[in-house]
């Protein structure tokens, strides 16, 4: 056996890298290190290869971005749209995207504000939230303000849902804030989580909200 049939039979007959190994690695570094760190050459260094070795896979940092968007998205539930009343329906989209946001904090400020051109499962997503109001009577004009209202109180209540259970214990200053101290007391007497309640008062409160202002009542 000569030296080439020696590292052909050396190889791996796989790549070490794939795209989505890579996604779940980049998702991973940015939940360790913030938007501010990640970097294609980070990723590399988390990967242990050269940062030409992910080009092969993601054409840039846009691409990777757009990828990633589609794996937090993939486990939004839009399965109620169409099916479902409208109201269970959106109210499931926002209790799955929530989920699949929190799971993921330091994505939020970088893969929230990023275009989506390019994301085909995350405009998956999007058209079936669009398609199912429509279909449920909503005007053309009310649906992207609303999905975007509604989004905006998802993503900072899945921060909310991260945030350290303490928050707002005033400490040595609870003397001067007697009403605030009296308010704690009475959510920590609560079986849910104060983000828990939270949420699902500001979601009854939109859900409720929208209805009555596109005229589809209470």
């Amino acid at each position: 056996m000569d030296s080439s049939e020696v590292r052909r039979a050396g190889r791996p007959r796989k790549s070490v890298l794939d795209r989505e190994k890579i996604l779940g690695a980049a998702l991973k570094l940015l939940n360790s290190v913030g938007p501010e760190k990640f970097s294609m050459a980070a990723l590399a260094v988390e990967l242990g290869v050269k940062p030409p070795a992910l080009y092969h896979h993601v054409k840039n940092k846009q691409a990777l971005l757009v990828g990633m968007r589609e794996v937090v998205s993939d486990s939004i539930d839009v399965s109620g749209f169409g099916v479902l009343p409208w109201r269970e329906a959106l109210e499931r989209w926002a209790r799955s995207y929530r989920v699949a946001f929190s799971a993921h904090p330091n994505a939020i400020a970088l893969l929230a504000t990023e275009p989506i051109t390019g994301a085909t499962r995350t405009l998956g997503m999007y058209e079936s939230v669009v398609q199912g109001l429509l279909a449920a009577g909503w005007e053309v004009s009310e649906v992207m303000g609303s999905m975007v209202a509604l989004e905006s109180f998802i993503l900072g209540s899945a921060l909310d849902l991260i945030a350290p259970v303490d928050m707002f214990d005033p400490g040595e200053a609870a003397v001067q804030t007697p009403g605030l101290s009296m308010v704690l007391e009475a959510q920590s007497a609560s079986d849910s989580s104060r983000a828990d309640e939270a949420f699902e008062l500001g979601l009854r409160i939109m859900v409720e909200g929208l209805g009555r202002l596109h005229g589809r009542g209470a």
